[in-house]
């Protein structure tokens, strides 16, 4: 009993037996404190990633949401181009009919929209711009000593002009005879392929061909400034000859063979500026004026006098949002693109038969096979007669940027 009550004692007095029961209590309390930590820094490192998430979430919310107003509005704004666009070309139709072809902006069709009394929608407002494509060098017509004279104005040596000019030839014409030190052997590459003996449908070909890819691009492979020359002053499109009232300077030292003056004197009487201010802008209708401008010497007869390809060019503005769409067109017997193909022929097999053979041919007697409901009886449906042939038709980011401008001639 004594030792009992000694215990007793022992275990409230604070004795050996207290502590141990105190260290236990508090033992346990702090494994409960730990674990209380535990917990919520689990529920803090929970509410952390779910508010990242969330962030995400609505971060890429917004940017679904951004996209979507961006393609309504894109749309609202494209009917709008498109209709601009279609007042611009009947008004240039207009002007094409009474003046026997396009010229120049001069004849007054510099401003279609107001010409033909159109009012943009809701507030917005529409800018239209030309550019003749027909005033530079036609590409799949110019011929090597035409872009050697290029290139010799851009400073290249004659011999670097006539080899750039030699490989450019040879890259566009089947059977080339090359007369420079260029042997290029593009099948002996890294990666083989061939000349496609067609001319360019591409600025981009570019870099595929010896000696303009060390002219035309630097180090990293980056288009630079002779790259924007070449494109501001060749085009790609298939014409008979460049625009004498819109062409570009390059066009006039290759082409024309004009002297600094006479090239002075042919731009001063169409933006009617120096001895011609008093005039205002004016055009040629014939070449025959225009070498009374220019003076007895150059090559006026390699220009013609009318637009054979205009790029036109609509920016719909509708407060901070735009649309723009350019579209180039040619007038009947206009330029065309390239459409040479650009393999050369294999023979097929009996098995790829082609459009000569009898059993492609299409009977005319049979019903057409594409609308079998039509009758024979009826009459073929009639045809748009639109009165200019699209070329091409980009919109917004698909419109290349501006090249920077040439640098000023010495």
């Amino acid at each position: 009993m004594k030792d009992f009550r000694s215990a007793i004692f022992d275990f409230r007095s604070g004795g050996p037996l207290g502590r141990a029961r105190a260290f236990s209590a508090s033992k346990i309390e702090n494994r409960k404190s730990k674990t209380r930590g535990s917990v919520i820094v689990i529920v803090l490192v929970t509410l952390l990633f779910a508010s990242i998430a969330l962030i995400a979430f609505i971060e890429k919310a917004s940017n679904d949401l951004l996209v979507e107003q961006r393609y309504a509005e894109a749309r609202r704004l494209r009917r709008e181009a498109y209709s601009a666009l279609e007042v611009t070309l009947a008004v240039l139709q207009d002007f094409s009919l009474a003046d026997n072809g396009l010229h120049s902006p001069a004849e007054g069709w510099n401003d279609p929209l107001t010409f033909a009394g159109y009012t943009p929608t809701e507030g917005r407002t529409v800018d239209i711009a030309f550019e003749d494509e027909s005033g530079k060098i036609s590409l799949p017509r110019a011929d090597a000593a035409t872009l050697s004279r290029l290139f010799q104005s851009w400073q290249l040596t004659s011999d670097d002009a006539d080899a750039l000019a030699d490989a450019l030839m040879g890259w566009m014409q089947r059977g080339h005879v090359y007369t420079s030190a260029v042997t290029p052997d593009y099948e002996q590459g890294a990666l083989p392929y061939e000349a496609p003996a067609r001319p360019l449908r591409s600025y981009g070909e570019l870099i595929a061909i010896d000696r303009a890819r060390d002219v035309f691009y630097d180090a990293d492979g980056q288009p630079n400034e002779l790259w924007y020359r070449f494109t501001a002053a060749v085009s790609l499109l298939n014409f008979t000859r460049p625009n004498i009232n819109g062409a570009k300077p390059d066009a006039l030292i290759a082409l024309g063979q004009f002297e600094p003056t006479q090239q002075q004197n042919l731009n001063d009487y169409l933006a009617g500026t120096g001895n011609y201010q008093t005039q205002g802008p004016g055009y040629f209708q014939n070449v025959t004026d225009a070498q009374r401008i220019a003076g007895p010497t150059g090559n006026t007869a390699a220009f013609g006098t009318t637009i054979t390809a205009l790029r036109v060019l609509v920016t719909v503005h509708d407060g901070v949002s735009q649309f723009r769409l350019a579209a180039v067109i040619a007038p009947p017997n206009g330029a065309t693109v390239v459409q040479t193909t650009a393999t050369a022929s294999r023979p097929r097999t009996s098995a790829g038969a082609t459009a000569a053979q009898p059993g492609n041919q299409t009977n005319a007697s049979q019903p057409n096979s594409a609308n079998p409901t039509r009758s024979a009886s009826q009459p073929p449906p009639r045809s748009l007669n639109y009165p200019f042939t699209l070329l091409e038709i980009r919109e917004n980011d698909e419109i290349p940027p501006p090249p920077p401008p040439p640098p000023p001639q010495n």
